[in-house]
Parts: C-alpha cells; structure tokens; sequence
C-alpha cells in the first residue's frame, strides 16, 4: 500500500481518520521523498483539458514538466484514496453536476475513469473520505446538499446511501447568502461536519459508517447532548475548516476548529468544551491588512503537518497569511503576509513533508513554490513556478 497523505485543502489535512487533524507535539513530517501532484482545474472558458499530474522531489524542491493525467470536464476538486490506487474528482457543471472515479496506472500515474454519477446537487465543491476509505462524501455548493456514495472493491462509486439538504437561517450577506450552500465536509467521530456558506454554520449530521446513511441529530433529550450547530457571526460565509488538537498542561486534550469565513476575510477559532463538543464562536481575527480595501475572498486554509502553523489565502489581496498557533489555547499570531506571486490563489497546499507550499493562482493559470522555514513557518519564493491553466486544487501521492 502506497504511504499516502492527501492534501487539498484544508485542509487541512490527512485523509485518515479524523480527516484535516494536525496532532500538536505528537506529529511529525513525513520523510522526504518524491511525490505525485495531481492538479484538479476549471476546463470552462480556459484551455485546460481536465485533471494534469506533475512530480515534486520534497528534498530539493523540484517540480518535473506538466502532463494531463486524465480528460474531464471541470474538475474543480480532486482527491486520492488512501490505498493510492483510485482518485476520485467533482464535475462542477451546473445542474448537470457529476462525480467520477478514476483508477490511477501506478508507473505513470494516468487515470482511467471507472464510472462517473450524478452529484445529486450542482457544483460539488469539496470531497473527503469517511475514516474507513469505504465512502465518499460530496459538498453540492449551489444546492446547499451533501451526499455519500459507497466506494465499491473496484474503486467505482456506488449508487448513494446519504443525502441530506443544509437548512437553517440565511446570513447577512443578501447577494451572496441568498440560500444554503454547503462547501466543505469532514467526518469526525460517528459525526460529520458541513459549512454552510450560506447559513454562517457548521453543521452538523449523524453518519451511520456501516452502512454509510447521514440523518440530521437528534434532540437533547434524557441521556441524550447532541453536538448542535456552530453558528458563526453574521456574514462570514464559512468555506473551509482545519482542525488541529493540543495537549494540556493537565494532558487534556483540546480540539480546535479554524474556520475561513469567505466573505469577511477572517478565521474564527472554535475550542471543544469540558464535555468534548465544539462550543460558541471564539477568538476571530481579520486575514487582511486594515489598510486594505479592494475586493477580496478568502479562500483555503491549512495547518502545517508540524501542528505549529496555519496558512490562509486570500484572493484580491492575492497572499498567503501565516500564523502560529499557541500550543495551549490555540489562539493565532500572525508571523507574516505573503504575495503569491500571481492572481486569484484559490487553493494552496502544502507537500507531505512540510518543507514546501504550492500556491496554485488560478487566474495567471500557475503554481508558485514556497520553501516553508520549519522554525517560523515563513515562506521564501524558490524561484520555481510551473503554468497550469486555471489551477484549483492538488492532491499528493508518494511515490514509493
């Protein structure tokens, strides 16, 4: 089995259990080695044909010529399963939304499609993994629905076994939150997590993992404390979520959500309370210089694999903002405020290793390469850049 670590978000974020989690003072970065990028783009009104693979030597930086690995129409997310041997990509087409499944050819690294199935909602934005590997979970943004598909022994998706449609009140922003619009998904626990952008909530949805059914939670009730939305300030449009976990002086250990509010530019930081569920809003604290007044939408958010630093980017201002992370309260500290070299950094990610940044600028259609330093977590251009049309999203598999 391939050591695989995926990232493509957030987040964010291993694909094991507990998907986008950084252990604080347990982890550590893999060891260098070659890895495979697979690049997901928007093929709409741009000349890219679909999902293209490069390879990143983690030790020296390189990045190997472009290729396209597989032909698809708007694969605006991809993501590798743990086994190494299938990727699986949204199709963000409208109402005529798909998702597919790929068997990936393990020395040259094409994609052969399997089979593809309808989204069940319009532009799916985000895909994980259940913690077994045996479902796939799809956020449909237009629609505001998530749903799990079962993901067969041949890596082909099943018919679904989950739909559940986002509710609840709309937020502030009347252009922009004119309905529910789910855009990242993540199990956690026997619970699967959604933010909504248009609800200023993270959701929150029982997940049957035997036979891989969502249903919303249940009532409080007698013997029964159900984790309950967490409701966000008026007008963050939440996208993306990282998590991280640290250790207590007292060994308890304390989980915090770091959400990206799109439309007002900010993480909000959401700590588990005493009795283990996530709690109210806590600190929030703006991503953009105060004498910044372009237009601006923060976009992707991820913790270093080291758990002591977390990256977000933001498109209009077009940087990567760092911070650290204090290890007790998990409060944030901004180290710095980085150009990405390019316009419109949609998504970032950082390689398995920790030792480099991707930024990918989806509208100079490039991916700029940062040296991350492992002591401040600053970012230094390496001078590497690689033209890719119209890049959103890359996931990683090892090579060995």
């Amino acid at each position: 089995m391939k050591n695989l670590r995926r990232f493509c978000s957030l987040t964010i974020l291993l694909t094991a259990p507990l998907a986008s989690v950084a252990l604080r003072g347990g982890a550590t970065a893999s060891a260098a080695k070659t890895y495979r990028a697979y690049v997901g783009t928007y093929t709409a009104k741009t000349n890219s044909q679909g999902i293209y693979e490069f390879e990143l030597d983690s030790t020296t930086g390189k990045m190997s010529a472009i290729e396209v690995a597989g032909e698809t129409k708007d694969p605006s997310w991809v993501v590798v399963h743990p086994n190494g041997k299938f990727l699986y990509s949204v199709n963000e087409t409208g109402k005529a939304s798909t998702v597919s499944a790929f068997a990936i050819e393990p020395r040259t690294g094409k994609l052969t499609q399997l089979n593809q199935k309808p989204a069940l909602g319009e532009d799916p934005c985000y895909l994980s993994f259940d913690k077994t590997g045996k479902f796939l979970f799809v956020a449909n943004y237009t629609s505001g629905n998530v749903v799990a598909f079962p993901i067969l022994a041949d890596g082909k998706l099943g018919e679904h076994t989950g739909l559940q449609q986002d509710k609840g009140t709309l937020g502030a922003n009347k252009e922009r939150q004119e309905a529910p619009h789910a855009h990242w998904i993540r199990q956690m626990g026997d619970e699967v997590f959604v933010a909504d952008l248009g609800l200023d909530r993270i959701l929150v949805y029982k997940f049957d993992w035997a036979k891989g059914v969502l249903a919303p939670m249940p009532e409080p009730g007698p013997n029964i404390r159900p984790q309950r939305p967490v409701v966000l300030s008026p007008g963050s449009g939440p996208r993306h979520v990282a998590i991280s976990r640290t250790q207590e002086r007292n060994q308890k250990l304390m989980t915090f959500m770091y959400v990206l509010g799109e439309l007002d530019s900010s993480i909000t930081i959401i700590g588990t309370t005493k009795e283990g569920d996530f709690g109210g809003a806590g600190q929030k604290i703006p991503m953009l210089p105060a004498d910044f007044s372009g237009r601006n939408d923060a976009a992707e958010i991820e913790i270093h694999p080291n758990g002591r630093f977390l990256y977000a980017s933001n498109r209009g201002h077009d940087s990567i903002v760092v911070y650290e992370i204090e290890k007790e309260r998990g409060r944030l500290n901004q180290v710095a405020d980085v150009p990405t070299g390019g316009k419109e950094p949609r998504h970032f990610a950082i390689d398995p290793t920790g030792h480099f940044l991707l930024a990918e600028n989806q509208l100079s259609d490039s991916i700029v390469e940062f040296r991350i330093d492992p002591a401040t977590g600053k970012l230094t251009p390496t001078g590497q850049t690689i033209r890719v049309p119209s890049p959103v999203c890359i996931a990683f598999l090892s090579n060995d």
